[in-house]
């Protein structure tokens, strides 16, 4: 049966309505920066975002191909996620997408290195006719964090923003967005299939004792 990183590793990837203190170890992802409007259609998130799959999905048919990653097993391509910055913005101001700076990322597992990251973004580039270069290999360890689970809009996210931000100040710990530790998002529904009330997102801040 084929590791779905969601179901082995719900703590990180399911955690409740209600804000939770993780631990989030060390983890590689396919990786491609940007900036600007997500929204955008054919914008540079969404250019992205087909360069991530691309990948992704050369590395978990690997074994289909004559190329053979040393330590692979059959695993569910990881959700779609994001790290979102803007400058001089402690968070995310979600008035001014415009201003965004990001990380798009799907993880890989750990058996990928990277001699087998790049044999897949060049053989992604060749297979689906695609220029794939922006993407990176990236290890992020995003440490001590608080998360929730954000049912809705993207745009109502500041709601579910206060509950950690409540949470934290009755429990002494404040956000330590700054760096590279971001605001980060796991996106759990597929927003072509659900309606806006319906999806589900992971909300994920670093966080420090006072």
């Amino acid at each position: 049966m084929a590791l779905d990183f969601k179901k082995e590793y719900k703590e990180f990837y399911l955690p409740g309505k209600q804000p939770q203190i993780v631990d989030v170890p060390r983890m590689q992802y396919v990786a491609v920066r940007g900036q600007g409007d997500p929204n955008e259609a054919g914008g540079a998130w969404q250019q992205a975002v087909a360069v991530l799959y691309a990948v992704a999905y050369t590395l978990k048919m690997s074994s289909r191909s004559d190329y053979q990653i040393a330590g692979f097993f059959d695993y569910v391509v990881p959700p779609l996620e994001g790290f979102w910055w803007q400058e001089g913005i402690a968070g995310v101001d979600l008035t001014d997408k415009s201003s965004f700076n990001w990380i798009a990322v799907i993880r890989m597992p750990d058996f990928v290195s990277r001699d087998d990251f790049n044999w897949a973004v060049e053989t992604a580039s060749a297979k689906k006719k695609m220029d794939c270069s922006a993407a990176e290999y990236l290890t992020i360890d995003e440490g001590l964090c608080v998360q929730i689970m954000h049912t809705g809009p993207y745009d109502e996210e500041p709601a579910s923003i206060q509950l950690m931000n409540t949470f934290l100040e009755a429990n002494g710990y404040v956000t330590d967005i700054g760096g590279n530790r971001r605001h980060h998002e796991i996106y759990l529904s597929d927003p072509r299939r659900l309606a806006p009330e319906k999806w589900k997102t992971v909300i994920r801040y670093p966080i420090r004792k006072c």
